[in-house]
């Protein structure tokens, strides 16, 4: 018999627990008895729950089985309390006193809590499996991941206390005026609610520091089985609240609708009956609508709610609108509110789309917006259970199978040609292959010094491994000394047509030797490639071109690993180390980034030049890559200069290959070089202010910019909303750049 208790809590009179077991059968059943400290029975309730987590880890896949439990008992405080369970003829007893209750709510025993989860057998199991699947290696990575995850700076709860309203700004709030006041329309559906969730989302409402708002609620559930006496209650309390009994389940698509014709409002916001939202929301609102008066669509950050309405964790730090990743996963979700204009225009729910309806609106929504304002800061609670799609996506397939149709429909009406939508690293995770339009040629162009070896492997792994053939490769040499380097170049050529060396005889300035490169190519695209790079995955090359043909996308990147498959980048984040950064470097490729991020095609600021591949024509418009930047962030300002074009910057994952870069080479090494990166990253700060100021738009102001893996903001070092310092800088700043070799 393996169990866990995974939560305790005293909740008035009663306590809660929260946890699982189960035999070495799946088909065990386990039974549970409460006694008093006498030993006496006490009555309890218990409900099962699914656990499908606990039955993967333990039996290799997914059972139609109940391995949890919620149980529920009376609870006199001073009093000890027993829970036995017994399976197969085991028996376990835990003890339940107020001192032990508090031990295992302090930070102390959290933590020990964390230890004994990473040394017990389901950990061992796993890490097994991790092992046999990735290696030693792999594992040792993961681990240390894991014991460092031990000593975060903040638990969620905490960070989440910290930075909410206070009491005096919430009063404040009530008393603020607007030059407008939307009417906001809170729209429901409502199925077969538990009474105490329903009460819990409308008392969240009522608590509301803006007071514009409507409910519009309509409720699906049987006859027999409606809700009408406790929205009655409601109605009678605040004529706000309105509602319609349906009288027959509509589907989540029909009841929905049914709510949003009861919508009288300027702007709707969408919520689930189960839910909450806290009390600064929808002021937060009516702000973004005052300041953003075109704005069409706005949404903000979220978290979770566990069952009993009391504890928040995983919470979701969004980027601001970003088309690519919300085609990879539905990362808008809550809080969605639409200016009923637009609503009016792209209309309802579409019921063939019901499981993934809300996806296939916002879809519709977002496509049509004129301006979309994203609020970064948790402006819904989002109640999470066994049964949900929140925590359990194996436990309603049906609404990923509908996920992956709202994406090809949204392709459709977009005009990009996509073959097939299909699963990626998990479930609600997709991954899109495009359809290549013909067979256009594309220039990988590879500076080079020496190192003849390593740019021999990069060539070959192109050619020998690439299911994408038509390439051409100009090699840029760049002042080698090494006779075998002009010995290979020689061989190359004569033994490969579409092999090239084109000689730069000046010193060291890596834009304008890729620039130089760039003279000799006769490609519709370019690949910008470092020469100790290796080619992983065959398709790598189709994947970056199904996203450079579109026409809205002027850069692509690849995600590039170390040698020990660990993360080099997977994306580029304005602000972190100061200026920019690779997003997630170190972590292994096979374990799970921040809402697996590194595994899901997006638009960021920027990406590497290591490997990027980019239109020709985009290259020439905005003058190549920038001379006045010959070492350092180069490759961040052709990014910059080729969004201020209106093109996107799209990272794609399933473009791997890897980057030999040592991670330990030191970046500036003498009192020269030093004072070259200060130079340049002076001429870089000068040329682009606003996003070193106000923030990567496709990162979240609530996350840090001192670590690379999305970790919550360390509320005592970095201060949400500061500004960079660019003060030590300012003497290396040039008083005009010179522009040379930059049009932009």
């Amino acid at each position: 018999m393996k169990y866990k208790i995974d939560v305790v809590r005293i909740r008035e009179n009663s306590i809660t627990l929260n946890g699982w077991v189960l035999g070495k059968s799946p088909e065990s059943r386990a039974t549970f008895r409460v006694e008093d400290e006498k030993h006496k029975p006490v009555k309890f309730k218990a409900v099962s729950t699914r656990r499908d987590d606990v039955s993967q880890i333990y039996f290799k896949k997914v059972y139609d089985r109940d391995f949890g439990f919620d149980i529920r008992f009376p609870y006199e405080r001073g009093k000890t309390y027993w829970l036995l369970i017994r399976c197969e003829g085991r028996q376990a007893k835990i003890k339940f006193n107020e001192e032990l209750i508090a031990k295992r709510a302090s930070v102390a025993h959290k933590r020990m809590e964390k230890i004994r989860d990473l040394m017990n057998m389901e950990t061992v199991r796993v890490a097994v499996d991790f092992w046999k699947e990735h290696g030693l290696r792999a594992l040792v990575v993961k681990s240390r991941h894991k014991l460092a995850g031990l000593d975060n700076d903040y638990d969620y709860s905490e960070w989440y206390d910290l930075t909410k309203p206070t009491q005096e700004e919430l009063a404040a709030q009530r008393e603020a005026k607007f030059a407008f006041r939307p009417l906001l329309s809170v729209v429901i559906p409502a199925y077969k609610t538990p009474e105490r969730y329903l009460r819990e989302m409308l008392d969240s409402i009522l608590e509301q520091t803006y007071d514009n708002w409507e409910v519009c609620l309509a409720d699906g559930s049987p006859k027999g089985q409606s809700l009408e006496r406790i929205l009655k209650k409601y109605a009678q309390k605040d004529p706000r609240i309105r509602y319609q009994i349906l009288g027959e389940n509509l589907g989540i698509a029909g009841n929905t609708n049914a709510a949003l014709q009861m919508a009288s409002g300027d702007f709707v916001i969408l919520a689930d009956h189960d839910d909450t939202i806290p009390p600064h929301a929808f002021y937060e609102v009516a702000k973004t609508v005052n300041e953003h008066p075109d704005c069409q669509v706005i949404y903000s950050d979220e978290d979770k709610l566990d069952m009993d309405g009391r504890a928040l964790f995983d919470p979701h730090f969004k980027p601001d609108f970003n088309p690519d990743l919300l085609t990879s996963v539905n990362y808008i979700c809550h809080l969605f509110v639409v200016r009923r204009d637009l609503l009016e225009q792209v209309g309802g729910f579409r019921q063939e789309f019901d499981g993934a309806q809300d996806y296939d609106f916002i879809f519709r929504c977002t496509e049509a917006a004129g301006e979309i304002c994203h609020i970064p800061k948790v402006l819904y609670h989002w109640r999470c259970h066994q049964g949900s799609t929140s925590s359990n996506p194996e436990s309603k397939m049906y609404a990923f199978e509908a996920g992956a149709g709202a994406i090809m429909a949204h392709y459709e009406r977009m005009g990009i040609k996509a073959e097939k939508v299909e699963k990626g690293v998990d479930y609600g995770i997709y991954r899109t292959r495009f359809a290549i339009q013909g067979e256009p040629l594309i220039s990988v162009i590879i500076p080079n010094k020496d190192h003849s070896g390593d740019l021999d492997t990069c060539v070959r792994s192109l050619m020998e491994r690439s299911t994408y053939q038509n390439l051409e490769f100009v090699v840029v040499e760049n002042n080698s000394t090494d006779p075998a380097t002009f010995a290979y170049y020689e061989k190359m050529q004569k033994e490969h047509p579409n092999f090239r060396v084109v000689t730069w005889k000046e010193g060291f300035n890596y834009s304008a030797i890729n620039n130089f490169g760039a003279s000799f190519a006769k490609g519709e695209y370019f690949l910008l490639l470092n020469n100790d790079t290796e080619l992983i995955e065959p398709d790598s090359i189709r994947e970056m071109l199904g996203f450079c043909q579109r026409e809205d996308v002027g850069i692509v990147g690849a995600r590039l690993l170390y040698g020990d498959d660990t993360i080099q980048h997977a994306g580029v984040v304005v602000g972190f180390g100061g200026i920019a950064g690779h997003t997630f470097i170190g972590l292994h490729k096979a374990e799970n980034s921040y809402f697996h991020r590194a595994m899901c095609a997006q638009d960021y600021s920027a990406v590497t030049a290591a490997c990027m591949m980019t239109k020709a024509s985009v290259f020439r418009q905005v003058g190549g890559l920038s001379t006045e930047l010959a070492v350092a962030f180069n490759d961040i300002d052709y990014c910059m200069k080729v969004r201020a074009l209106g093109k996107l910057v799209v990272y794609a994952p399933y473009a791997c290959l890897y980057h030999y870069e040592s991670k330990s080479r030191g970046l500036e090494d003498t009192p020269e070089k030093v004072e070259r990166f200060n130079r340049e990253v002076a001429m870089f700060i000068k040329k682009w202010p606003d996003i070193i100021m106000h923030g990567d738009p496709y990162y979240n102001p609530n996350l840090t910019l001192r670590k690379s893996n999305f970790a919550l903001r360390d509320l005592l070092k970095e201060k949400i909303g500061e500004p960079y310092d660019l003060s030590v800088y300012e003497k290396f700043a040039p008083k005009e750049a010179d522009g040379k070799g930059d049009t932009a």
